[in-house]
């Protein structure tokens, strides 16, 4: 039997909650990852210690996650969650590969290694990132109230067509 047209919403319901679903996991192994590691980076800097930033990094991702279950059919939540993961992957192959130094108040976060709470918290941004760019583009925009009501498009009730 042939898909009909009726299939294509549910379709993309299906795939936005299964978006939500991983971005969201993903969000929460980060989340974890710099809770966890936290209170072993509250040493590494000055006037903003490490543990601080990660302790930040959390409770972003943690939100970030939340809201992707809650509100996962708006798309600035997706883009506030593609934000969170790929500002995230960036920083952490940042300091992986290049010795900054500090940045201001920011300590110097260089770690030239790979290990499994790291690598894990990496690939979950990864992960997060891909996933809640494919979320915002599946989303698509808003549609205006005419449009939902079901109203054709050039309709005077979208004030176009005369």
């Amino acid at each position: 039997m042939a898909a009909g047209p009726g299939d294509r919403p549910r379709r993309n319901t299906i795939i936005r909650v299964l978006l939500q679903v991983v971005t969201a996991a993903a969000l929460a192994v980060n989340a974890y990852v710099h809770a966890d590691l936290a209170h072993a980076f509250d040493p590494v800097g000055q006037q903003i210690s490490q543990g601080t930033l990660f302790r930040l990094e959390a409770a972003v991702a943690s939100l970030a996650a939340l809201l992707v279950l809650l509100l996962g059919r708006r798309r600035p939540v997706w883009v506030f969650a593609f934000l969170v993961s790929v500002s995230a992957l960036g920083a952490v192959l940042l300091y992986r590969y290049v010795n900054v130094g500090a940045l201001g108040p920011l300590p110097n976060m260089y770690e030239p290694a790979w290990w499994p709470k790291k690598t894990a918290s990496a690939i979950a941004e990864a992960v997060g990132a891909v996933t809640s760019l494919a979320g915002f583009l599946i989303t698509g925009p808003p549609r205006s109230t005419s449009t939902r009501a079901g109203a054709p498009r050039g309709d005077k009730a979208d004030g176009v067509g005369g």
